[in-house]
């Protein structure tokens, strides 16, 4: 079987819930999305890459907020006394200003799976999630709904150590990315309450913390709008 891209998933998935498949058949085809996530797969001597999910079929929904998936991708770059941090952005497909990577928390993957997915759709990467930054919460006026009519998102923010940056990804063509040292990725933000989740990173990574569970978590109720 030759697999082109992930869209090989979403194909399939329909084709049996069309012929009425059993579940089983379909949570095994959701386990090898999520084994393929995050790689290239070699087709005819060429490589392919993995297509961005599109859709809001999947997407979750708690109280009246879209739930979002995001992660602020970092690295450490030698200096001549030690070591700067840097952060990876990306352009909007929506106005100035730069975001870090995210989008939304769908039905069939954790929050740590959506997190790592919107960071190799939109930003090329891949990486280990290094702690959970905390939640906030925002308003945009593209995600009004049945499910969400006032627009408002719910944001699960993580650290993303970045081990690998790809040449092609799902969104290159829609999206700039850049590299950034920290003061300067806080002037290009475009968003209030990404600026705090990148000092909640800062101050979280220069506590020495590597886990998923952070006890400095961060829930952010004030609520900013997204343009």
């Amino acid at each position: 079987m030759e697999w082109t891209s992930v869209s090989f998933f979403h194909q399939h998935c329909r084709r049996r819930r069309c012929h009425g498949a059993a579940a089983g058949a379909e949570n095994s085809l959701r386990l090898l999305y999520k084994r393929a996530l995050g790689i290239t797969i070699a087709t005819s001597g060429r490589m392919t890459a993995l297509v961005a999910r599109t859709g809001r079929h999947q997407q979750r929904y708690e109280h009246g907020h879209r739930l979002v998936a995001g992660c602020i991708p970092y690295r450490y770059r030698p200096t001549g006394d030690g070591k700067s941090m840097e952060v990876l952005m990306i352009s909007s497909q929506r106005g100035e200003g730069l975001l870090f990577p995210k989008g939304g928390w769908e039905t069939d993957e954790t929050v740590e799976e959506a997190a790592c997915r919107e960071a190799l759709e939109e930003a090329g990467v891949k990486g280990h999630l290094q702690g959970m930054l905390g939640t906030w919460d925002f308003k945009s006026k593209r995600q009004q709904g049945v499910f969400c009519p006032e627009g408002l998102c719910r944001a699960y923010m993580f650290a993303l150590d970045v081990t690998e940056q790809l040449e092609t990804w799902p969104e290159q063509h829609a999206r700039q990315r850049q590299w950034f040292a920290v003061p300067d990725a806080i002037v290009q933000c475009r968003h209030d309450w990404m600026r705090g989740a990148l000092d909640q990173c800062v101050a979280f990574l220069a506590s020495g913390s590597s886990s998923t569970s952070n006890p400095m978590l961060l829930s952010d109720t004030s609520l900013s709008l997204e343009h």
